[in-house]
């Protein structure tokens, strides 16, 4: 085998590799820990545009660990979607990773580097696997690495959004057993082409049991996502930990996102009996709740970092009007608005970062303070970021949020409803712009005397570089606007075409 054909396993096997020796020399050569750990993060992006190219052609590639045949054993499935994703998580990962370091934020404990790595493998993993096993498997490494990341750096706030972050995951995870137990027993396989085979095979007896067992597995997947009511634990967990953690884990819910996407169209299609398109009728409704949750969060937040935490949630909602509809159109619209979401978030994570080392004892809470050092530049970093977050132009989250517009008013079934849609959309915005803007001139425009005195702190500029770049990337994103959404339509097809990867896992005509 050649080595073209062993990229698909390079996503999991650097940041395998690169965590325990990461673990190795942390101690007595700190530079050399943190060196492996940029350099892992590079390959993985290095690998992942690799693959984003490969898949273009789209064709469905396929690796079996061990030679082990599907369904057998392990499958990796790449395609058009699994590439944007795993191109998505390296950047945002490498991002991220360089302001930890700019920042000193990677040394306030011994183990962030091999913790972010694990974490890397998780991610990785879980949009690369072909199996629902695998899945759970992935879900959990990446989970368990997060509890580490999220205590990093320590304190009462972390520890206590800590505890509510393992006890909900816990949950979640347990639920995700008794899915995979119950879909186990149905059709005796847990390789997501193979069980989309023998669901539309089953008999009128096993439907009942089958329809639970889908929305229990897509309640998992929502739990993940943080959608609404299930969504309670992401606000105070990534406002309350580090910054450049928190970037990261702005992907992190798209993995609950993504999930959805792969496994609905795959398993529960229209062969599915009782089961078919299991969320259709929940979703839409969810997905409007979320978006106008996320941005009523938005304007009634105390701090920036709160304010970013809220607009995850609140774009996860809007991804999800997309994603409800289930046709081309509106997928290819999803992928396009789940790229800019991501790095949305990251950067306004990252901003808000910049304006609480600048800040002193205001951090970035949103009331008047003291001038602080390079004020108007940050100022109009904050203001680019508020943009992307709430979709105005010029930036990509406009022409997302057009794309996704545009798609749902020809929706089959959606006559009555997208009317609805059209209006959480555009009124969310219209809230998220005034809850920035009043955030934005408490920080920036109201200054108070500093007391006793106090001159600003004077900070470097080195932790301006990973949201200056990210902000670029999100102009990049809106440049490339129209060769985003062709590849994202050619995604969508092949999302929606669950034949090609039956052919593709298992070799099947």
């Amino acid at each position: 085998m050649s080595l073209i054909q062993h990229l698909a396993i390079a996503p999991v096997v650097i940041p395998a590799l690169a965590a325990p020796f990461a673990v190795m020399v942390m101690r007595r050569k700190r530079t050399l820990g943190t060196a492996i750990s940029l350099l892992s993060c590079a390959a993985m992006l290095f690998a992942a545009l690799a693959l984003l190219a490969q898949a273009g052609d789209g064709t469905i590639r396929t690796y079996a660990l061990g030679n082990w045949p599907a369904p057998f054993g392990i499958v990796l499935v790449v395609d058009r979607l699994s590439a944007i994703m795993l191109t998505l998580a390296a950047t945002v990962s490498l991002i991220a990773l360089v302001h930890a370091v700019l920042t000193g934020a990677d040394r306030k404990g011994w183990h962030f580097h091999p913790l972010f790595q694990f974490q890397m493998l998780g991610l990785n993993g879980a949009f690369l696997t072909g199996d629902l096993f695998n899945l759970f498997v992935f879900f959990e490494v990446l989970l368990i690495a997060s509890y580490g990341l999220m205590l990093h750096g320590q304190g009462p706030a972390r520890l206590k959004a800590g505890v509510q972050y393992v006890v909900v995951n816990i949950v979640g995870s347990s639920l995700f057993l008794i899915a995979l137990g119950l879909l186990y027993a149905l059709t005796g396989t847990l390789n997501m082409a193979d069980m989309g085979l023998r669901v539309a095979a089953l008999g009128p007896d096993d439907q009942g049991l089958l329809r639970i067992a889908a929305l229990l597995l897509v309640s998992v997947f929502a739990l993940k996502a943080a959608i609404a009511p299930l969504h309670l634990w992401l606000p105070r967990t990534y406002a309350v930990t580090t910054p450049a953690v928190a970037a990261l884990f702005a992907i992190m819910t798209k993995v609950g996102v993504y999930s959805i996407i792969r496994v609905v169209p795959q398993i529960f299609g229209d062969g599915a009996g009782a089961a078919a398109w299991a969320p259709a009728s929940y979703l839409l409704p969810a997905a409007a709740i979320t978006a106008i949750v996320g941005f009523a969060g938005v304007f009634v937040a105390r701090s920036l970092s709160e304010q970013a935490a809220y607009a995850v949630i609140g774009s996860t909602g809007t991804l999800l009007i997309a994603v409800a509809g289930w046709q081309a159109d509106t997928l290819t619209a999803a992928i396009y608005y789940l790229v800019h979401s991501t790095l949305a978030g990251a950067a306004l994570f990252l901003v808000a970062d910049v304006v609480a080392r600048r800040r002193a004892s205001f951090a970035d809470t949103a009331s008047a303070g003291p001038a602080f050092c390079q004020q108007q530049t940050v100022g109009l970093m904050f203001m680019a970021a508020a943009i992307a977050a709430t979709g105005l132009p010029p930036l990509s989250g406009f022409i997302g949020k057009l794309l996704i517009l545009e798609s749902i008013v020809d929706t089959p079934g959606w006559q009555g409803v997208w009317g609805w849609a059209w209006g959480v959309i555009l009124a969310t915005t219209l809230i998220g712009v005034i809850g920035f803007a009043r955030t934005g001139s408490a920080i920036f425009w109201k200054d108070i005397p500093p007391t006793d005195g106090a001159e600003p702190a004077v900070v470097s500029s080195a932790d301006m570089v990973a949201p200056i770049i990210t902000l670029a990337l999100l102009a990049a994103w809106s440049i490339g606007a129209g060769a985003g959404t062709a590849y994202g339509a050619a995604a969508a097809d092949q999302i929606l075409d669950s034949a090609s990867a039956v052919r593709a896992v298992l070799g099947e005509p």
